[in-house]
């Protein structure tokens, strides 16, 4: 049985895509998965998949009951916990000096983007954030801080035409942890 984690896009406690994490965990089970939970209050789910169906059709099933359920069209991005592991690997930027967990996020895209998705920010430069687009994710680093980098979740949707939704990397390393002791 798989262990998969799936973040979804825009979905809060309160305001606009409103779901609680707990009705989130319940229309997950009511799909066949097991073990849903929930990690913080930005729909972050770890869950298995008993059926072992092809992760484009548990997308298409959570995205399907998200619009039946709540009349919301929420994009899924899921990733294997093996796929979390390698971010640790793929990461170009946890090997630098002075490297801050803190300043550290990682856009998960919705599919993989072309190559010319990935031409339309590859000469894209706003020192001292960087980023690398590696296969479905986007590594952003921002040494001074998120509160004015022009690096954020919209602005690479509008460059590349794609969906995506981020996570710092503290969430990311908790949500593998969480993930790792359902295997």
């Amino acid at each position: 049985m798989q262990t998969y984690i799936s973040f979804l896009r825009g979905v809060n406690m309160t305001g606009h895509n409103s779901i609680k994490m707990a009705d989130l965990s319940a229309l997950y089970i009511s799909l066949g998965l097991k073990d849903a939970e929930t990690y913080i209050q930005s729909g972050n789910v770890i869950f298995s998949d008993p059926g072992n169906r092809h992760v484009s059709v548990i997308v298409t099933d959570i995205e399907q009951a998200i619009l039946e359920r709540y009349n919301y069209i929420i994009p899924v991005m899921i990733r294997t916990n093996q796929e979390l592991i390698d971010l640790f690997s793929s990461n170009p930027f946890l090997g630098e000096s002075n490297f801050d967990p803190a300043k550290m996020a990682v856009l998960f895209l919705h599919e993989k983007p072309s190559d010319s998705q990935i031409q339309k920010v590859a000469d894209i430069d706003y020192p001292p954030d960087k980023f690398k687009v590696i296969c479905r994710e986007v590594f952003v680093y921002c040494p001074n801080g998120f509160g004015r980098t022009k690096l954020y979740t919209n602005f690479f949707e509008k460059k590349m035409g794609i969906f995506g939704t981020a996570r710092n990397w503290k969430t990311i390393t908790t949500i593998l942890k969480i993930a790792e002791k359902k295997i």
